[in-house]
Order: structure tokens, then sequence, then C-alpha cells
């Protein structure tokens, strides 16, 4: 996948994160995207280097797709807990 696939990836992955995860975020939706984002990337090289799961070639691969939504619900979470809720 090219760098543009991973950047629709990671928009797609963060909105899923974020209907599982729902709140309100500190950084609100540009944020919550950039860490989709970041998310998919992460998710992404976890998979490959310590679950044994490469990243196949194929936008439409379901294990990518959990990778991805993975790696942003642990980002997500991981900016929750250090930046909390700023709304208030």
């Amino acid at each position: 996948m090219g760098i543009v696939s991973w950047i629709v990836l990671g928009l797609l992955a963060g909105a899923i994160a974020k209907i599982l995860l729902p709140g309100r975020d500190p950084g609100g939706l540009i944020g919550t995207t950039l860490i989709g984002i970041t998310g998919a990337f992460v998710g992404g090289w976890i998979s490959a280097r310590f679950l044994d799961r490469p990243v196949t070639k194929q936008f439409f691969d379901l294990p990518t797709w959990g990778a991805a939504i993975g790696g942003s619900l642990v980002l997500l979470i991981g900016y929750r807990l250090l930046f909390g809720n700023s709304r208030d």
C-alpha cells in the first residue's frame, strides 16, 4: 500500500476508534484524525514487527484494518490518559 492508502486507512481507522471509544477528546476532530493516521502506521508496524503478521499490499485485508484500528485505539487511550479532558 502506498502512503495515500495508509492515510485514508488511518482516517477511517480513527473514525472507527472514535466510535468504539466515544467521549470528548482533548484535540477535537483534528487531533482524533491525526491520532487515527498515526495509529494506522503504529498498528501496522507493531503487527509486522512483533506479531509476525506483515501488512499486505491489499487495502481490504481484515488483519491490516484490525492493526490500524487497534493502533488508533491504543494511541487514543494514551492521549486521553496523558492530556485528559481539556475542554472542562
